[in-house]
């Protein structure tokens, strides 16, 4: 047998032997919905109910804070919010509405350590983006202060950073911003509430701030409520000299189109 055959007899065996692998897999560990758990045919997917229950967001929006609108008002019409209150950072994009299947993704990613759902919600932010993460210089997630990281164990911002940077080819910079204060959990607190707990909770890494000077940036979250921890690390990101900044998260949290 030549070399050429013995490669290729060695690529069938060692496809054979992965059909085998995920054959066996599938029988001890059924695909299922990554929604609701459902058996599915494939792994990683939704079935019928979960997907047509995933809210994307998609044009027409606000241009600034991504808010959807229930019609079209023109372009690069902004939102009520958005010229009341200007936002630190340039725009802010998000995949879905934080309800239903999405939700639950986000629950499942940050609170029962799924992270292997990371790559498919990056996918989404990915398209999410309108070309800003194509543009950035650089990805940067939104920190954990050291001691929520050591009880978590992983930050499922810097998860869907990572899966983003690998999908988009785009460098990560995941110690550059640093959280410098402890932080209660915003889940609960009220709009000022939040704005005041992360109040100068974010710095940047001693020597990094050539990371940030004249750059474009892609900062990512998993989910965009009022905006409060965003905003105070955008700001501490234009405060370092950034020359653009987009919010990125997987979900943002309304009631529906405005």
């Amino acid at each position: 047998m030549g070399y050429g055959e013995k490669l290729f007899s060695r690529g069938v065996c060692a496809s054979v032997l992965g059909g085998i692998a995920r054959a066996v897999a599938d029988i001890v560990y059924p695909p299922s919905c990554v929604g609701c758990g459902r058996q599915t045919q494939k792994g990683g997917a939704f079935c019928v109910s979960c997907w047509a229950g995933v809210h994307f967001i998609e044009r027409p929006y606000c241009e600034v804070l991504g808010i959807p609108f229930a019609r079209d008002h023109g372009p690069a019409v902004l939102s009520a919010q958005a010229i009341a209150e200007p936002p630190p950072f340039e725009r802010l994009r998000a995949a879905t509405i934080h309800e239903g299947a999405a939700r639950r993704l986000v629950h499942q990613l940050k609170y029962l350590d799924r992270t292997d759902l990371a790559r498919l919600m990056a996918s989404w932010m990915l398209r999410a983006g309108d070309g800003a993460v194509k543009a950035c210089d650089y990805i940067i997630p939104v920190p954990l202060h050291r001691r929520r990281f050591l009880a978590r164990r992983f930050n499922q911002s810097a998860e869907l950073a990572r899966h983003l940077s690998a999908l988009s080819s785009r460098p990560l910079l995941a110690s550059t911003l640093v959280r410098i204060k402890p932080t209660s959990r915003q889940v609960g607190l009220s709009a000022r509430a939040r704005k005041e707990n992360v109040r100068g909770a974010f710095g940047i890494a001693s020597g990094r701030e050539g990371d940030i000077t004249g750059k474009r940036i892609v900062l990512v979250d998993d989910v965009y409520t009022t905006g409060a921890t965003v905003s105070a690390a955008a700001r501490r990101l234009k405060k370092a000299g950034a020359a653009d900044v987009t919010v990125l998260t997987f979900a943002m949290a309304i009631s529906g189109p405005i």
